[in-house]
């Protein structure tokens, strides 16, 4: 039996409420369901972690619902700044910039940075503009478990834990949002998503990728934006990432038949394959496997798959996001066959 009321989209001003009364309320955004709370009580932010499971040194991201009110959460707003939310807000980018004092440390984290964006759903700009405040929000779903691109990914992570689910149907865009810093000499990419390294160096010239981005984070290294420091994304399952030709995979994938072993694959694999296959998409569309990955991660569960070998995604334009979250499932864990 259901614990957590699940709002439709004509309940926005019932959860506007819950956030305004200090509870907590799971919203569809274009990118993933978000876990949200005012971002100006410590109290419902100080909850946000507690439903989670979530550690207090994993900073949240800040959305707003006009551009208007960037200036409320940030004390410094440089001209990149101005130029990405006129290209890309609202939509799948986040911005780390100077906090405003009033941002609660658990937002940030403790830094001095706040990550912040204007998501690109209808519901989720209705029910910020209503709540009369910003929502800090992270994915919803339990820390490192893949996040929830539809309701019932919601349902199956949090019932019990929220006050309310506002159901948006199934997220667009299946990856969580591009994290840009904007702090420091030169832009520095801190995550990967549907807005892409090459779209914003049209619009703000050079982008550094942090090291990251890609790989494991050193010992003792300070997250400066969600999704950096921890194994992430990980269904129960084990993932190993197979690096090789579309041949090398599907032999070596053939090789290590036996029960509980799966395949996370393109549509082109499919047919080669004799093992349980799930597929991201076609090989050539990036954005299609974006959207899908949460969804497959947590299909190999459901199918009693105890060890997945994915295939290696292509590491530029939408593909970055894709494999910066695989690696993650993966805890970096990558056989290169070529």
């Amino acid at each position: 039996m259901m614990k957590t009321k699940i709002l439709n989209q004509n309940e926005v001003a019932k959860a506007a409420e819950i956030i305004r009364g200090g509870g907590l309320v799971v919203m569809p955004t274009e990118t993933v369901y978000g876990l949200g709370a005012d971002a100006f009580n410590p109290e419902a932010i100080a909850n946000i972690f507690k439903a989670k499971g979530r550690p207090m040194d994993n900073p949240l991201i800040v959305h707003i619902g006009k551009i208007e009110d960037l200036k409320r959460v940030v004390s410094e707003i440089p001209e990149t700044a101005l130029k990405l939310a006129s290209a890309f807000w609202p939509g799948p980018l986040t911005m780390v910039l100077p906090k405003a004092e009033e941002i609660p440390v658990q937002v940030s984290a403790g830094l001095s940075t706040v990550a912040v964006r204007y998501p690109a759903h209808p519901l989720a700009e209705t029910l910020i503009l209503l709540s009369g405040t910003q929502i800090a929000a992270p994915s919803a779903n339990l820390s490192g478990s893949p996040s929830p691109t539809k309701l019932e990914h919601v349902i199956a992570d949090m019932d019990g834990r929220v006050d309310a689910i506002l159901d948006g149907g199934e997220c667009e865009v299946g990856l969580e949002s591009t994290v840009i810093s904007l702090v420091g000499d030169k832009p520095r990419l801190l995550r990967p998503g549907g807005v892409t390294v090459e779209e914003m160096e049209k619009v703000i010239g050079e982008i550094e990728i942090d090291p990251a981005v890609t790989d494991k984070m050193k010992e003792g290294q300070t997250a400066a934006s969600p999704g950096m420091k921890y194994k992430h994304y990980a269904p129960k399952a084990k993932v190993v990432i197979v690096k090789g030709t579309d041949e090398q995979y599907v032999h070596y994938v053939n090789s290590k038949k036996a029960k509980g072993v799966g395949a996370i694959c393109y549509d082109e694999d499919a047919p080669k394959l004799h093992v349980p296959f799930f597929s991201l998409g076609p090989k050539a569309d990036s954005t299609a496997q974006a959207r899908n990955l949460f969804s497959v991660l947590r299909s190999v569960d459901d199918a009693g798959i105890t060890l997945a070998y994915a295939r290696c995604p292509k590491i530029d334009g939408v593909g970055l996001a894709v494999y910066n979250r695989l690696i993650r499932a993966a805890g970096f864990e990558v056989m290169a066959l070529a």
